[in-house]
């Protein structure tokens, strides 16, 4: 069974003199455990997906379904994550208060999902910082905390809207390796939305290049670099060079036609 599944969608916002259309026709598929990038200029729909698939919206024409099942509302039984580019942290809660957060809203064992919690901040690099607040963090340690909390509950899906956006590129590039190295431990199926080229060849295993006005899927690349890469050895591969530049290619070709 698939994990994530949009068949034949399209969305259409109110706008005037006429509605606004967002995506129109867009299939794709995602096998359990894969992990997809969507790559496209601003405004081509790629976070409108996410939100499809997370239940935010409704499409017009077409189905979404997570697990077989037709997305009709948010829900967590279809244990699916949003990680977005700003972690959202309670400024009030504790760093282990902030992990726990979403089991401690339902029927949970306290103890177990503390060490649970312990065991996630530990792989992320903040044992030793449980008891501290948000305020006393930098930007990579929260975006570190919001990335423990979203794989706490054991998500089937995980979903990310340009997560490392607003990080420097030393931080960036840490969490990416923490993501994948999270990704491959726990098989999570992984739908990432970024702007960002390099970022989506070191972490995909497929990356979906999407149009501008309206959003659809023109150019789907499998990557063949394996899932054991490595980001300072990646750029040998024989492929890599020559990915990239079709890769880049395709993004500004639809970048260009945005902007004319």
């Amino acid at each position: 069974m698939n994990a994530i599944t949009l068949e034949n969608v399209s969305l259409s916002f109110a706008a005037k003199p006429q509605p606004f259309t967002v995506l129109e026709d867009i299939s794709l598929t995602l096998n359990r455990g894969e992990f997809v990038v969507l790559l496209g200029p601003s405004g081509c729909g790629k976070s409108t997906i996410l939100n499809l698939v997370a239940g935010f919206n409704k499409p017009d024409r077409g189905r979404v379904a997570a697990g077989g099942k037709t997305v009709r509302q948010p829900g967590p039984d279809r244990g699916m994550i949003f990680l977005f580019q700003q972690p959202n942290l309670f400024p009030w809660l504790s760093v282990l208060e902030n992990v726990t957060f979403g089991p401690r809203l339902g029927k949970h064992r306290k103890d177990e999902t503390n060490a649970q919690a312990q065991a996630w901040l530990e792989r992320v690099g903040l044992k030793g910082f449980e008891h501290h607040a948000p305020w006393q963090l930098s930007g990579g340690m929260k975006q570190r905390v919001a990335l423990a909390r979203a794989w706490l509950p054991g998500p089937e899906v995980l979903l990310l809207d340009e997560p490392f956006g607003a990080l420097d590129a030393q931080t960036r590039l840490m969490m990416q390796e923490l993501l994948r190295e999270a990704w491959l431990s726990t098989g999570t199926t992984l739908l990432f939305v970024t702007h960002d080229v390099e970022e989506a060849l070191f972490l995909a295993d497929r990356i979906l290049i999407m149009s501008a006005k309206p959003g659809k899927i023109v150019d789907e690349i499998v990557l063949p670099f394996g899932r054991e890469r490595d980001i300072e050895t990646l750029a040998e591969h024989p492929a890599y060079s020559e990915i990239k530049h079709h890769v880049l290619h395709r993004v500004r070709q639809e970048a260009k036609r945005h902007l004319g």
